[in-house]
This record gives C-alpha cells, structure tokens and sequence, in this order.
C-alpha cells in the first residue's frame, strides 16, 4: 500500500536543506532503475514522455499525462513531482481544476509554467493568478503538495531574464509557491542573482553543460537540480548513434556499452528497485 503521506513528508524536508538532484524517468523501467541508484525523489519529464510516445514535447493530452504520472507514481517507492506544463489550462479557475486531478495522482509534488502554448510569457498579472489558483486548489484538496512555479524567462530569451525573474519570483512567493525553478541554460551569475532574490524560498535549477557538478550548484545556493529530459534524450542518443552505425557501416560496435540483458533481467525480476 502506497504510503503518500510519508512520501510527501519526506519531499518536503529534501527541500529544507542542502542539495539533491532529482532525476526524471519516462517510464515504469527508467524510473525503477533510478530508484535503485539511491535518488532520494523523481520528477516526471514532458518531454521524455512525450518523445517515447513519438510526440514533440507538450503534444501529450492531459489525461495521457495525468495516466503517466499516476503510473510513474505506483511505480517505485520514492516521492515524485510532476512536470505539469501550464497545467494545461490557461485561466486560473481551469488551472486549479487540472492541479486538483495532478494531486489525486498520488504526486508530492507539481510544478506550473508561466509559457503559453506559443512559447511565451502569460502577462505578469495573470501568471501570479494562476499560481494563486494552483495554490488554493492544493490547500482545498488537504493534501501537502510542494507548488513549484516555473519561470521560462531564459527558455523564451526574454530582453532581461534575470530581472523579471526575480520580480516574478517574488510574486510567485506571495502567491503561495513553495519552491521556484528557473530552466534554461543558466551561468553561476544568474543562478547567484536568483538564489538571492528568492531566499529563503528553495530554488530548483536544470542540469546543463554550464553547471560542472552538483557540488558547484549546492555552492550556490540551490537547493534541487533537475535533469530534464536529459536522460531520455541521453537514452536516445545511444540509441541513435547505434542504429546508424548499423545503417551506415553495417557494424554493431554500440552494442559494446549497451546493458547486458541477463543484469536486465536479474535486476527486474528480482525487484532490486525496491530500497
């Protein structure tokens, strides 16, 4: 029997302190795999997901998705966040009907972006809204689930991210968000900037080949490191590089660092995901 209260009681003290990273599955197998590696929470990936189910990122249904993260959630023992997109509404009473039904999933935590579906910013009055509206959906379901709001500044190349970063920061704050995520490719000074302004407000930020290591990013100030669609696309691209090997050269030399299948199968059959 899934215990959820202990789950989100357990993600809400990850963010109380120091730095975890918290990877993203997109399916039942990846997310046991990660369990077993001593990851302490999991995050769903939209567009992990959706790259699976032969979609581009945010072409996935919301019941699809919320199917998804009800299966990512059964799947290990390890709390997990959703990556809800815009929640897939753009009003805030809409948003607050798709955040109850992302928490019926099981999740201990969500997260809502402030893009629109034509990659850019809801107007800065209505972002702070529907992350109200997310908020009290939460707080009406009695269910202690950690409100992360996004804010896609750096992924939409606005004229100042940090600055209006920081202002919507604040304002998601007031509104009731519980931790603050920034994605995009960020340098040590914009994640300094935002750690800053947000405090004492956890800050989530994405792995990228700007940030050497998570001790870098603890150093920082940040308190989760997410990963994205990273390890699916990671995933993919070995898969890739092999399967064009094969059609170009006729060779099978990628076969040399794929998982041996018989550790596969020890490891699923056996239940070694279970920590």
């Amino acid at each position: 029997m899934i215990d959820l209260a202990a789950r989100r009681r357990t993600f809400r003290q990850l963010h109380e302190h120091g730095c975890f990273v918290i990877p993203n599955p997109w399916d039942i197998g990846s997310a046991r795999l990660l369990a077993s590696l001593g990851f302490k929470a999991l995050a769903t990936t939209s567009g992990g997901f959706a790259f699976s189910r032969g979609v581009p990122d945010g072409a996935v249904p919301r019941d699809e998705m919320l199917a998804h993260i009800r299966e990512i959630v059964e799947s290990t023992d390890l709390p997990v966040n959703a990556d809800f997109q815009a929640a897939y509404a753009d009003e805030p009473e809409a948003v607050a009907a798709n955040v109850r039904l992302c928490v019926d999933t099981g999740v201990a935590g969500l997260s809502i972006e402030d893009m629109k579906g034509d990659h850019s910013l809801y107007d800065f009055p209505l972002a702070v809204e529907r992350v109200r509206a997310a908020r009290a959906a939460i707080d009406a379901s009695g269910a202690p689930v950690l409100l992360t709001a996004r804010c896609e500044c750096f992924v939409v190349g606005h004229a100042d991210p940090i600055r209006e970063a920081c202002r919507r920061f604040a304002a998601f704050t007031e509104a009731g968000a519980d931790v603050l995520f920034a994605p995009g490719s960020l340098d040590g000074e914009a994640i300094s900037a935002i750690v800053a302004a947000a405090s004492p407000q956890p800050i989530n930020v994405m792995a990228t080949s700007k940030n050497r290591s998570v001790a870098e990013l603890a150093a920082l100030g940040v308190r989760r490191v997410s990963l994205a669609s990273a390890l699916a696309r990671a995933a993919l691209g070995g898969f890739l590089r092999t399967a064009r090997e094969i059609a170009e050269r006729g060779t099978f030399g990628g076969f040399e660092t794929a998982e041996p299948s018989a550790d596969l199968n020890r490891f699923f059959r056996n239940r070694e995901w279970r920590k």
